[in-house]
């Protein structure tokens, strides 16, 4: 009986998956998916509320996981002495881009559906959340860097914001665009060298954390 029932709901998970990757959350027919599935309306209803609840098991999972290696990174540069900071700063973002894409690659469709169908969500703004979080954490950066006596003026929050916002659009364009792993790795090599370098320059500070 068991296993019956987790068949069906792998079933149903399969079907939810087709149907929200071809069409988006917001225009998916929950009829589509149960006869995808071969259920009735009423047993998908004894698996999951609702289509919400459905696309939630497809993703919660993996957005949690990316979100809290991402804020942990955050949070574990920041722990670091003022003194340390500026020269770690490009390894710690370096790390964990590194194992965000792994992850991503790992449970691809999850991530699809992330940054392509969750319109109509709670996940919606999911890279905005993200820009968010960076920006806050590249504030208190910017403090511990003026404390040390780097010459960091004050910046023009639009311009921080289409900053931010450029970085991880360009990041999660590896997702969107179905690059290939290897090929995305190299990328985001390239588009972590180009970021560090403009951040470096515009803070005042090199790798080393040296002043400029």
């Amino acid at each position: 009986m068991e296993r019956t029932k987790a068949a069906t709901q792998q079933r149903i998970l399969g079907a939810g998956k087709k149907e929200f990757l071809a069409r988006g959350f917001r225009e998916a027919s929950l009829r589509s998916i149960v006869r995808e599935a071969g259920v009735t309306t009423g047993a998908f209803y004894g698996y999951y509320g609702s289509k919400e609840e459905l696309f939630d098991a497809l993703v919660g999972e993996h957005y949690t996981a990316l979100m809290e290696r991402f804020c942990q990174a955050q949070v574990d540069f920041a722990a670091l002495s003022p003194e340390d900071q500026p020269g770690n700063m490009g390894s710690f973002s370096g790390d964990c881009i590194d194992w965000m894409t792994d992850y991503m690659y790992e449970h691809i469709d999850a991530f699809r559906l992330l940054l392509c169908c969750a319109q109509g969500t709670k996940y919606e703004d999911f890279v905005h959340q993200m820009v968010e979080i960076e920006i806050d954490y590249t504030h208190r950066f910017m403090e511990v860097l003026g404390s040390l006596g780097h010459p960091v003026s004050g910046m023009d929050p639009q311009l921080e914001h289409i900053l931010v916002s450029g970085m991880f659009s360009g990041y999660f364009e590896i997702i969107i665009h179905d690059m290939p792993k290897k090929q995305a790795l190299r990328y985001v090599k390239e588009l972590r060298r180009f970021y560090t370098a403009g951040w470096a320059e515009i803070m005042g500070v090199d790798l080393s954390g040296r002043p400029q």
